[in-house]
């Protein structure tokens, strides 16, 4: 299956919230897609259905295809710790992920774009792979050539977010990627334990 790239408002009428971030025809239309999404009365999901959804929203959250994400899984099964807080972090360490958190791009799908294109330097190399994982101490920053693209410019204007393990440096764009998350500071709405019983059957 390849990457989803149809409308998003879709896919989180699905879930039944924004997972995209702010989206004006979510609250509008906050209630499932299609012909009976208003009044259809849907039966109770079975426990199967309850955790797929769960890793279904997980995926598209962070823009992630089945395998990269099964192979996210086991690394954090083989380590020590919560697996499926473990999961998440490594989740927020790819680089397309802090690439967004940092305020550089408005949404996860048009900061994977900006690394693809090598708009994006990690600790003063280009690297063009969204899936790159980081490490702590690791500088990301906007390539010197890029930073007067107006897609980055209007992101940064834009972005109010800040996050206790990411320090911003607005006269370098630069971020530093102090230390992976804590699950308390990753604002997911993931209920990865029933991702991690989908996958332990």
């Amino acid at each position: 299956m390849a990457r989803y790239t149809g409308p998003k408002t879709k896919i989180a009428r699905k879930f039944g919230e924004a997972i995209f971030g702010d989206d004006k025809n979510f609250e509008k239309r906050n209630y499932p897609p299609g012909q009976h999404g208003v009044g259809k009365r849907r039966g109770k999901k079975s426990e199967y259905a309850v955790q797929l959804m769960e890793k279904q929203k997980a995926k598209y959250t962070y823009g992630i295809l089945e395998r990269q994400f099964r192979n996210l899984f086991k690394k954090a099964s083989a380590s020590q710790g919560v697996t499926g807080e473990i999961l998440l972090q490594l989740c927020e360490s790819r680089l397309d992920n802090v690439v967004y958190r940092l305020g550089i791009a408005n949404s996860r799908r048009a900061a994977r774009q900006l690394v693809s294109h090598r708009h994006i330097t990690v600790n003063g190399d280009i690297v063009n792979i969204p899936s790159y994982s980081l490490r702590e101490g690791d500088v990301v920053a906007v390539r010197e050539k890029s930073k007067s693209l107006e897609a980055i410019e209007n992101a940064l204007a834009a972005n109010s977010s800040v996050y206790e393990w990411l320090t911003w440096n607005s006269d370098q764009k630069s971020g530093t990627f102090i230390k992976v998350p804590e699950r308390l500071q990753i604002p997911e709405n993931i209920k990865e334990q029933l991702i991690v019983e989908l996958y332990s059957k």
